[in-house]
């Protein structure tokens, strides 16, 4: 299977599919969740994104009226909704986590457990790969990128191993990076921070985290009333940002307040899940899945 979709039923659900409705999956991946939506949907439409090219093609095996697919960062969510003809969605899914077919694929670069190319990148026609940042990033800036959002307690230390290693040969393949860190790797737990090393690069090469930033504002923009935003986020640093939008309304988590001192925030969080025992026991990647719901509240009447 190209992608085994993590809490499916439950995103279905949280969704609270309008049969007429517009609905958005901002992270089509191998189609799981839109198929989803789809069998939901009779008379309304799905608008689908991903900015992966492997994506696109399983994109091209779905042929249903109500679908549209757009190949893009979800980050440009409001320009392609436009596009489509869409102003205002009932309903957004977002599934932050990497997809497993990106995982599997060995020339991807992504996984930790197989010898490939340092690329990491999601969209594959654009940007910088993780060889560029590990070979040419400053030792100050790769020590913030790998304590910002790889969360390594030893970032300083691994930073200035990879500075040191690349000066000796080239860092150019996943085993070349981990053979340059392991010595700084805590000993029996050299999985765990290979991961987050490779959590941190990922990141730093798609822009995630501002990506994040620029979706969850624009979800602001284009949700109906009562429409719901649905996100699967998979570690802290995404979770407390979708958590902080929903909470405030801004995703670093500044409140704001009108003139009578009420809390201006678009949405109010309605349910937060893992999945369960059963899920994870199937899928492994469900394991750190955090859900988080949010309900497009009622325009406020200025008094």
């Amino acid at each position: 299977m190209y992608h085994n979709p993590v809490m499916l039923s439950q995103c279905i659900e949280a969704l609270n599919i309008n049969p007429e409705g517009t609905y958005v999956d901002v992270t089509f991946g191998g189609g799981g969740h839109s198929l989803g939506i789809l069998e939901k949907i009779k008379g309304g439409r799905l608008i689908a994104f991903d900015q992966d090219e492997d994506a696109r093609k399983e994109a091209e095996k779905i042929d249903h009226r109500s679908f549209t697919f757009c190949k893009a960062n979800f980050r440009y969510m409001k320009k392609y909704l436009k596009l489509s003809g869409v102003a205002q969605v009932n309903g957004i899914l977002a599934d932050l986590g990497i997809s497993s077919h990106q995982i599997d694929v060995p020339e991807r670069g992504f996984s930790t457990r197989f010898e490939g190319p340092l690329d990491m990148r999601m969209d594959r026609s654009a940007g910088t790969t993780a060889e560029a940042v590990v070979m040419t990033y400053p030792e100050e800036k790769l020590h913030k990128v790998l304590g910002m959002y790889g969360e390594l307690k030893n970032a300083r230390t691994a930073a200035r191993a990879v500075v040191a290693a690349r000066g000796k040969t080239p860092i150019r393949t996943t085993m070349d990076l981990k053979t340059a860190m392991k010595n700084v790797a805590p000993k029996g737990k050299e999985n765990k921070y290979f991961a987050q090393v490779f959590q941190a690069l990922r990141i730093e090469v798609n822009d995630e985290m501002k990506a994040l930033e620029d979706f969850l504002h624009q979800c602001a923009e284009v949700m109906a009333p009562d429409g719901r935003l649905v996100v699967l986020s998979y570690h802290s640093l995404e979770d407390r940002m979708v958590k902080n939008f929903l909470r405030t309304g801004k995703a670093l988590g500044e409140l704001e307040k009108d003139f009578y001192g009420n809390a201006i925030r678009p949405f109010d969080q309605v349910a937060k899940q893992e999945a369960d025992d059963e899920e994870v026991a199937v899928n492994k990647r469900a394991r750190s899945a955090r859900l988080r719901v949010g309900v497009k509240r009622q325009e406020q009447v200025v008094r």
